[in-house]
């Protein structure tokens, strides 16, 4: 599995910690930035990550913003893009085992490093269930190539 991963100056610091949690449970990743305190805007990392997720460069990819919120909406505006807002361990699994989300964003001033660091291990390790939930999938694909 390769993963892009990117925050915005409100999510650096967990942004540091999955990075950690992905080099011990070797997943290859990149990092699109940013790497300042000063701020920035959240779409301008938000949108390279969804759209190599998008294009097949990564499998997955992994957002943190101050609430999530900011980078989930710009995430979801590319096609092919299921980006999860996720703030606990359940959603983490439940989103990648029925909706085979391909993105997951946290937010760094709601969550802290312990709690997103188990929601992403849950997220990065948990595979989708497909069965009944393709079809759900299947029927968002089809809304976007109309």
């Amino acid at each position: 599995m390769k993963v892009a991963i990117a925050s915005d100056h409100g999510g650096i610091n967990i942004k540091q910690e999955l990075i950690t949690l992905m080099k011990e449970l070797e997943i290859e990743y990149i990092d699109l930035g940013c790497e300042c305190e000063s701020s920035v805007d959240y779409p301008d990392y938000a949108i390279p990550v969804a759209e190599k997720v998008a294009n097949g460069e990564v499998d997955r990819g992994v957002l943190i913003c101050g609430t999530g919120i900011g980078m989930s909406i710009a995430a979801n505006k590319v096609k092919g893009v299921r980006c999860a807002l996720v703030h606990d361990t359940f959603s983490a699994k439940a989103t990648r085992e029925h909706n085979n989300s391909n993105i997951l964003a946290m937010g760094e001033r709601v969550i802290g490093p312990g709690l997103a660091r188990e929601i992403a291990k849950i997220w990065l390790t948990t595979e989708f269930e497909g069965g009944r939930h393709q079809n759900r999938i299947n029927k968002i694909t089809t809304y976007e190539s109309e």
